[in-house]
């Protein structure tokens, strides 16, 4: 007769459970686990601005993220962008090589330089500009924001304090001209 007080095949069962859940989950994390995304292997069909490329690496559509949006960035020397809004996401980024200077406000009034290894700040739906301040160089930057997909809101209503005239709009689909 089943000795109620005997937990021995309860104890053994629920073993056996754990370990034939657990071979499909580390299944699952071998291939859904860490993932590398080659720098060379970016997805330029993103959301751009004028005078800017933008690539993402890490996103909902490429890798599943739920919570971050991580790219690249690269101004050609000289080169101004069209002002811009990120919506409600914060932004950070990350000065790999090239000077920056950026632009913020309702006027783009207030000014900021940085340079490689600085970390910039954009809180949610600061109008803002980035400008590659030196004349020689591209400025070469990492992106990351606080949600999985990219908000760009290019704002055509404010009248730049650096004008975005000689930029142009390149990516692999509009060609220096």
């Amino acid at each position: 007769m089943h000795d109620p007080s005997d937990h021995s095949h309860d104890h053994a069962h629920s073993e056996h459970t754990r370990e034939h859940e657990a071979a499909p989950a580390a299944e699952r994390w071998k291939h859904d686990g860490v993932r590398v995304i080659p720098g060379d292997k970016l997805d330029s069909n993103t959301a751009q601005t004028p005078g800017m490329f933008r690539q993402a690496a890490i996103n909902h559509a490429r890798v599943g993220a739920q919570k971050i949006w991580a790219g690249t960035v690269a101004i050609a020397p000289d080169a101004k962008t069209g002002v811009h809004h990120h919506g409600a996401l914060e932004s950070v980024i990350y000065v790999v090589s090239g000077r920056a200077r950026m632009r913020w406000g309702d006027k783009l009034e207030f000014v900021a330089e940085a340079g490689p290894g600085d970390f910039i700040f954009v809180p949610p739906y600061v109008p803002h500009q980035e400008i590659n301040a030196d004349p020689d160089q591209p400025l070469n930057c990492v992106l990351v924001r606080s949600d999985n997909e990219a908000v760009v809101v290019n704002i055509t209503d404010v009248e730049p304090v650096e004008r975005p005239e000689t930029v142009h709009w390149i990516d692999p689909i509009h060609k220096h001209p």
